[in-house]
């Protein structure tokens, strides 16, 4: 089975990092239209995810990566990829101090991974 997201070894490092850090954590992303947009990343315990946010999956650390719904519809054929780059993010995001970035990038399915992707999860009931 295709899978909607994945994580670059530098953001699975960065994740462990911060989860040893912090605990759980989740990350959002609720915008961007570009590569390099830049998805927040928080505690688990403080994402209250709106019920048409879209579960994209889980990463490493059991993180889960959200994608609200409107940016859903704009990325919903494509696999978005979470990589980690030297530099600084938003200040409320967790990465913030760590000396790297979150960032994601995505690539358009190919017609066979189409064919072969887990059904739609949102957040909602």
């Amino acid at each position: 089975m295709a899978t909607r997201v994945s994580a670059t070894p530098a953001a699975q490092t960065l994740i462990s990092k911060l989860t040893a850090e912090h605990g759980p954590i989740v990350f959002l992303q609720s915008g961007g239209c570009c590569e390099g947009s830049g998805p927040l990343c928080m505690p688990k315990h403080e994402l209250k995810p709106s019920a048409m946010d879209v579960i994209l999956g889980e990463l490493n650390e059991g993180a889960l990566f959200y994608m609200s719904d409107s940016h859903f519809s704009f990325a919903e054929n494509m696999h978005t990829i979470l990589d980690a780059q030297p530099g600084s993010s938003g200040s409320f995001s967790l990465d913030c101090g760590s000396g790297f970035a979150f960032i994601t990038k995505a690539r358009l399915f190919e017609d066979d991974e189409l064919a072969h992707l887990p059904p739609i999860v949102r957040a909602g009931y």
